[in-house]
């Protein structure tokens, strides 16, 4: 906790040097996924970027209370239809069921992908009491009405006495006529088309519902966030996080809920996600532009021209910072590969490197300044891209180091070791990548081993057909094997 962190503030527009409401705690709430289909890539980047956020304030030494929602009612199409009605009647299962088995296909992807879990991952349907209860506090505050059974917040009033509503968007109200998700429906209960449900009533024929003072009815979509991140974090806390389009209205209607509530910001620190294109255009069923996880993995799309691994997958999403675009192409996934690759073998090739004890050796300073370059670009709101180009700096080092092209006495063995203890961290600690070949590493030395040895036989009987045979025919599966004064060694090209 000693380093400055640097975070961009969408409420401020600007970075700021992070300072936690509680000294080494830090509360953090990132909107979760509506349960109601599988996920989509584009909530994948979105989730790792706050999972490498999660990692990196853990790295610092911060105690982090991680709290993810899980939407399962109230989040409404245009027509009015709560999303889950419409999942439930899809796949022909009770609403909870829905909800259950999207829940789990959620948590399989982010376990796919080697996201950390939340430490609190709370459900809307789990919430309904503190919903009602600060629809309430809401229209004690005299910010919200009563219509036919229906709560509305009274978004004019609150921007005429606050001056806080479209702060965190940048609109103002003559821009916020028909935004809301539920605008469409129930228009002519407004007293502004700007104003937003805080609860709905029911009809009869929709399937979620609650008892509440007002009406059977449930909770509009925006309430949720507003109350569970106010019981599992306070009333104010540190990091509210989630993607660009939740900007407005969710949050921008969050804000308005809890200040309406409570009288005070919920969030000291907004941080958005920008999104994930593809083919530089954005993500869009309607125009077959899109693909899933599975489909990136398996290949299975006309997008790409092969399958590419959850891993390489990742480190693409980490080579563009988490507020740019990030353009999903077959170009940059193959290039991601090749560039994932080179890290592991260079860390793998790390481990086989042993210097003689020196001290001042020539390498060490400049070592020293690129792995506090890494992490003075991780301060600077969680630079990845320029993080990965001071890695490769230090894989270019290694590879020197590996081929003669350093000479080994160029590095102390302290030198070795700082890079062995940064590139360990950064890569697996705060990138969360795996070794996808550690389950096989084993078998694969082995038979590498097999076939090096079956080979030095055949040099010692000077069979140099059958030599080269060996050589050329793993060089065809991409493996190179090079002969030096230590023996013989492989790597995949």
């Amino acid at each position: 906790m000693n380093r400055n962190l640097l975070v961009y503030n969408s409420l401020t527009r600007q970075k700021e040097v992070f300072k936690p409401i509680t000294d080494g705690y830090v509360g953090m709430y990132v909107c979760g996924p509506t349960v109601y289909s599988d996920v989509h890539l584009g909530n994948c980047r979105t989730f790792m970027s706050f999972d490498l956020i999660y990692r990196y304030l853990l790295f610092l030494g911060y105690k982090v209370r991680y709290v993810r929602n899980i939407t399962d009612v109230g989040h409404l199409l245009d027509d009015g239809e709560d999303r889950m009605s419409k999942g439930s009647r899809a796949d022909d299962l009770e609403p909870m069921e829905v909800a259950q088995k999207y829940t789990n296909g959620f948590h399989e992807m982010m376990h796919i992908f080697n996201t950390l879990a939340p430490g609190i991952e709370p459900r809307a349907t789990g919430h309904i009491i503190e919903q009602i209860e600060m629809v309430q506090d809401i229209l004690d505050k005299g910010y919200g009405y009563i219509k036919n059974g229906s709560v509305y917040f009274d978004t004019l009033n609150f921007a005429e006495k606050t001056g806080e509503y479209g702060r965190l968007s940048g609109r103002v109200i003559e821009e916020l006529l028909s935004e809301s998700r539920d605008n469409l429906k129930n228009q002519d209960e407004k007293n502004h088309p700007s104003d937003f449900a805080i609860w709905m009533k029911a009809s009869d024929e929709h399937i979620m519902k609650w008892n509440s003072p007002w009406s059977v009815g449930f909770p509009g979509w925006h309430l949720e966030c507003s109350a569970m991140s106010t019981k599992y974090l306070g009333k104010t806390f540190d990091i509210h996080g989630g993607g660009n389009d939740l900007k407005f209205p969710h949050h921008e209607n969050e804000i308005a809920q809890n200040i309406g509530a409570c009288g005070c910001q919920p969030a000291n620190y907004w941080i958005h996600t920008n999104m994930l294109l593809m083919n530089g255009k954005k993500m869009s069923k309607s125009d077959g532009n899109t693909i899933s996880p599975s489909e990136l993995f398996t290949g299975d799309s006309e997008h790409v021209t092969k399958g590419y691994s959850p891993m390489v997958v990742r480190f693409f999403m980490l080579q563009s910072h988490y507020r740019s675009p990030n353009d999903l192409t077959d170009d940059a996934l193959q290039a991601a590969e090749k560039g994932f690759k080179r890290l592991f073998e260079a860390y793998k090739s790390l481990e086989q490197l042993d210097s003689p004890e020196v001290k001042g050796a020539p390498l060490d300073l400049s070592i020293e300044q690129t792995i506090e370059g890494a992490f003075l670009n991780m301060d600077d709101d969680f630079n990845t891209p320029k993080t990965i180009a001071r890695l490769f700096e230090l894989v270019t080092i290694i590879n020197s180091l590996k081929d003669g092209q350093l000479k080994i006495n160029e590095i102390s063995k302290d030198g070795i070791a700082k890079i062995k203890t940064a590139m360990k961290a950064i890569i697996f600690n705060i990138f969360g990548l795996k070794d996808e070949s550690e389950s096989s590493a084993g078998t694969m030395d082995g038979l590498m081993n097999l076939v090096i040895e079956l080979r030095q036989l055949a040099r010692v009987n000077k069979d140099w057909t059958t030599s080269d045979k060996i050589r050329d025919a793993l060089g065809e599966i991409n493996i190179q094997i090079k002969d030096g004064k230590e023996g013989t060694s492989w790597s995949y090209k």
